[in-house]
């Protein structure tokens, strides 16, 4: 195994367990955030524990290292970094299909303020 100094693993271990398995739980955490109207700091505590749970599982599975402190801060920012373009898609797309008479979407992350005095003609 190849493994870069780091990521305390290898670049095909970083790239399928840490983006898409982990990733993978990472969106969903983001979404359950969103859909349940959770601030958006709690995905920082989410994502901090499944940044030790994927290097657990790259020290178990792929015999990465362990206790890798640079391998966790870029799992843990990477997870950080999914769950929060999650939650913010979910969010947007949440307000402007709850509330149709007040918002609507401005591209894929936002919303705003539908003007009274516009026509909606």
């Amino acid at each position: 195994m190849n493994t870069m100094p780091l990521l305390g693993t290898s670049l095909w271990v970083f790239l399928g367990l840490t983006i898409l398995v982990m990733g993978f739980a990472a969106f969903m955490t983001g979404q359950a955030l969103a859909n349940t109207w959770k601030p958006f700091w709690h995905a920082v505590i989410y994502c901090l524990l499944l940044g030790f749970a994927d290097r657990f599982l790259t020290f178990a599975l792929f015999d990465g290292e362990l206790l890798s402190p640079t391998g966790y801060l870029i799992d843990a920012a990477v997870l950080i970094a999914i769950t929060l373009f999650a939650y913010r898609l979910t969010q947007a797309r949440k307000m402007v299909s709850q509330y149709p008479w007040l918002y609507r979407r401005m591209g894929p992350f936002g919303w705003k303020s539908i003007d009274p005095t516009e026509s909606g003609d």
